[in-house]
């Protein structure tokens, strides 16, 4: 008999913003700059190059910031809709309270980074890069995290929801009080490192031939 978790997986705080915010026309992102209580929308600013950047209380729609530079990027009470962050490159950023719908994260790299309190629905998260960071109350729900990186990551209370994890990465990464719920986890690699996570019955028994190779155990034909 599989026991229930003993620490559920804690749900992530949202944004806190307010109804209006006023509209920033912007041209480009400055090194160090810090962008508080404001809106960006249909802003076209792909392949940036701004270290230190921080939005504090923004509101981001159909923003592309494709293909940037954004190291120590800094992100707190921020929602993102409709926008293109694919290949952004965000090492040591630091993001708390942060939801992000329908939005592209193709290759993103969020490596060495703070995260807490991040709500990813219904994006393109594939290729992604998490390595070596720690991640507390998150959750992906109907996303595409296919070949995504969680190398070495420290997880606590982060929730896939219906999202495809084929192929992704979690070797050497530590999770805590985690849950997958209707994954495809098909070529997952360092299924080892999944100690520590929870996941419906009917799922378990579904990928009984990833957990057997994983072990080493071959399979019998039936005489």
């Amino acid at each position: 008999m599989v026991s229930a978790m003993p620490h559920p997986a804690r749900s992530p705080q949202l944004p806190q913003l307010p109804a209006d915010l006023p509209t920033l026309e912007l041209a480009a992102l400055a090194h160090d700059a810090t962008y508080a209580e404001t809106a960006l929308v249909d802003a076209e600013l792909p392949g940036q190059q701004a270290r230190g950047v921080s939005l504090d209380t923004v509101r981001l729609v159909g923003v592309d910031v494709s293909g940037s530079r954004l190291e120590h990027l800094s992100l707190a009470d921020v929602r993102i809709s409709g926008s293109n962050l694919a290949n952004v490159q965000a090492r040591n950023a630091s993001l708390a309270r942060v939801a992000i719908s329908s939005s592209r994260l193709t290759g993103i790299e969020l490596s060495e980074a703070g995260v807490q309190d991040l709500t990813v629905e219904g994006c393109r998260v594939d290729l992604a890069a998490f390595g070596f960071s720690r991640l507390a109350r998150v959750t992906f729900e109907d996303c595409l995290l296919t070949q995504a990186s969680f190398l070495e990551a420290m997880l606590e209370s982060v929730r896939f929801h219906a999202c495809d994890l084929s192929g992704a990465d979690f070797r050497g990464a530590t999770l805590r009080s985690c849950e997958f719920r209707r994954c495809d986890l098909t070529g997952l690699d360092g299924v080892q490192s999944l100690r520590g996570a929870a996941m419906e019955w009917p799922d378990i028994v579904g990928m009984a031939g990833l957990w057997a190779a994983a072990l080493g155990i071959e399979t019998l034909d039936e005489e």
